[in-house]
This record gives C-alpha cells, sequence and structure tokens, in this order.
C-alpha cells in the first residue's frame, strides 16, 4: 500500500514526500502546481519507482476517488492549501475553494475508500489534516497556544484553514474516520516559496534590494525547521492517537525585526558586500489585520509521542541562507521574475 500525500510539490509536502521515498515507502504526489507548488521541489524523487506525481485538484472528486482506488493508500497526508495570508486578503474566494471545499471532496473520498477496505486495512489507516497555528487567532505577549484553545482567525486564510480543521475532526467524530489533526508553528529551510519571509529577506539582500518588514517587525514568531515538522508529521501518522490535535513547535519565538537582523549578520559572514545587510531594512505598511504573535506549547506531542526538534535554529539558519545562495537557479524556475515582492500594503512607511 502507498502514501498519498496532497500538495506534495509545495514546500512542507515536497520535505514530506522527499523523505518517504528516501526510506522506501510507496508515495503518491497530488498537487495542482499553482503559484507555490513546482516540480523543481519534487526533482531529487523524480524517476524513482516508488514515487508517483499526479497534477491535479483536490476539488476534483473523480480525480481523487481514481487515485485512491489504484493506489489504495493506507494514509493520507493532506498538505494542499492556499497558504499566504497577504494573498487571501487580496482572494478569499480561491482559498474558500481549495481549503474548505477541497477539504470536504478529499474527506468524502477517503471515507467511501476506507469503509470498504477489509478491517485490518480499515484499522491501520490515518487521515493526517495538516494545518496551522494561526488557527488559534493572536497572543498577547505572554501564553503559548496549547490544543484545547478555541480558534480565533483572523485572516480568510486562517479561516479557511479553521474549517478545514473542523470538517476533518467531523467526518472522525460523525463517520468513524480515523482522523487526526496537526498545527504548526512557521516553518523556514530549503525549498520554500521566495516570497516568504526568510527567502525574501535572504534573496532581496543578494542583490542588494530593500528588505521590507511590516510596520516595526514587532509580530512574533515560532520557528521550525522543515525537516522537524516532517519528523512530527510521520511521528504524529504512525503513533498519534486517533481524534487528537498535535501542537508543533520549537519554542523557538523571534521577533521579525530581530529575525532579519539576523538574517544579516548572517549573511554579513556568508556573502560579505563591504557594508552590514542591515542597511537594506526598509518597513513598509502593516498588512491588515497583521497578529502580533504566535507561540506554540508542544508539551503534548513532546510528552506522549517523544517529539524533539533536532535542528538547532542557529545552524538551520545559516544552512538555509547556504542553500539559498547555491540555489539562485531554483528560485528562477519556480517564480521567474516575480515572487519577490512582499504582498498587502507594501508601501514604504512615512
Amino acid at each position: 500500500m502507498s502514501i498519498l500525500v496532497t500538495g506534495g510539490a509545495g514546500f512542507i509536502g515536497s520535505a514530506l514526500v522527499r523523505a518517504l521515498v528516501a526510506d522506501g515507502e510507496r508515495v503518491v504526489t497530488l498537487d495542482k502546481l499553482t503559484y507555490a507548488g513546482s516540480l523543481e521541489n519534487l526533482r531529487a524523487v523524480a524517476g524513482r519507482a516508488n514515487h508517483r506525481f499526479e497534477a491535479g485538484d483536490i476539488c476534483d472528486g473523480e480525480l481523487v476517488r481514481r487515485l485512491l482506488a489504484e493506489e489504495r493508500p493506507r494514509a493520507i497526508f493532506h498538505l494542499a492549501a492556499e497558504s499566504h495570508v497577504d494573498r487571501s486578503i487580496d482572494r478569499p474566494m480561491a482559498f474558500i475553494e481549495t481549503n474548505v471545499s477541497g477539504t470536504a471532496i478529499l474527506l468524502e473520498a477517503a471515507h467511501a475508500y476506507w469503509r470498504e477496505l477489509d478491517a485490518a486495512a480499515r484499522g491501520a489507516f490515518r487521515f493526517l489534516m495538516v494545518s496551522t497555528d494561526e488557527v488559534y487567532g493572536e497572543l498577547g505577549a505572554e501564553g503559548l497556544f496549547r490544543e484545547d484553545d478555541p480558534y480565533r482567525p483572523n485572516s480568510p486564510y486562517s479561516a479557511s484553514k479553521a474549517a478545514a480543521d473542523h470538517l476533518a475532526r467531523a467526518w472522525g467524530r460523525t463517520y468513524g474516520l480515523p482522523v487526526l489533526v496537526t498545527n504548526c508553528s512557521n516553518n523556514y529551510g530549503p525549498h520554500q516559496f521566495p516570497e516568504k519571509l526568510i527567502p525574501l529577506m535572504v534573496l532581496n539582500a543578494l542583490d542588494g534590494k530593500p528588505l521590507p518588514v511590516y510596520g516595526q517587525g514587532l509580530q512574533v514568531r515560532d520557528w521550525l525547521h522543515v525537516d522537524d515538522h516532517v519528523a512530527a508529521l510521520r511521528l504524529v501518522a504512525a503513533k498519534g492517537r486517533v481524534g487528537e490535535t498535535y501542537l508543533v513547535g520549537a519554542r523557538n519565538e523571534w521577533r521579525n525585526i530581530d529575525l532579519v537582523r539576523r538574517l544579516c549578520t548572517e549573511l554579513d559572514r556568508l556573502h560579505p558586500i563591504g557594508a552590514p545587510h542591515e542597511r537594506l531594512i526598509t518597513f513598509v505598511a502593516d498588512r491588515p489585520g497583521h497578529d502580533a504573535r504566535y507561540a506554540i506549547d508542544p508539551g503534548k506531542i513532546e510528552r506522549e509521542l517523544g517529539f524533539r526538534p533536532g535542528v538547532p535554529f542557529d545552524d538551520g539558519l545559516a544552512r538555509t541562507i547556504a542553500w539559498y545562495m547555491a540555489h539562485r537557479d531554483w528560485c528562477e524556475a519556480v517564480r521567474p521574475g516575480a515572487g519577490r515582492e512582499r504582498l498587502g500594503l507594501a508601501r514604504a512607511m512615512p
């Protein structure tokens, strides 16, 4: 039996696919190849006998049902989603279509498939809904998100992901589908789409362009290396309790401005230009409804499943910067001539 990964050509999905294929798993990747999904992310597994790529949309129920019938997966890792907050502000309906309607279509197909399995296969099957900490809304200066916190999404993106989480739980509770949910903190690492904070800052700095920071950069995020996130997903799918939610984080909070300055310091070392990169920082008008702080309490996944992040932040950040420096061709291939601006209200502060 195989493993189906939706959104497997994206940043996190492709990291999961590469890891599973490397370990000998039979993997089927389903991806629509929208702006943040690229076959370049799957180059390492291209041609591998244990990997199949299918270009398609989770909203296409006929395609999903066909894949399930052909591949007989023992698990579905559902990562397909529109995922950029700024884009959701400008184009919310695309997020509703993929993240809400697409998730419902996938769940319905998975339920019909699962119901027809024999008893042993039904017992082993897992549907993992991969989600975000943004569904919980905004934290003040203190406190951490926990699994039993109420959902308070503040953007079209986070609202669509919250809806998808609720649908997954509903299919588990109503129909018995073996569902688990994970909510992760901000990811970083190789292959992240160039408009995201860390790759954007690195690539702009390499080109001597401004480093646009929203507001005064005081927003706080909890950063997790993508390889650690992948390890957590696999652990939850293998050992997590059906019906449970697990928050995945690294206890690694940074204010945006401090992270950008840390990137500049590392770039001064790896790519000296005769002047500090920090001089390129430019403060731009904040985006609407920008949440002030996210931070995760990963105590449950640590206690129950023994999860521990394995990538120290300083090492992970240095390796990430070095990867982007060495893979400018990848950046142009996934988004030629674009994807290098902050979206939303990106104009200089007076």
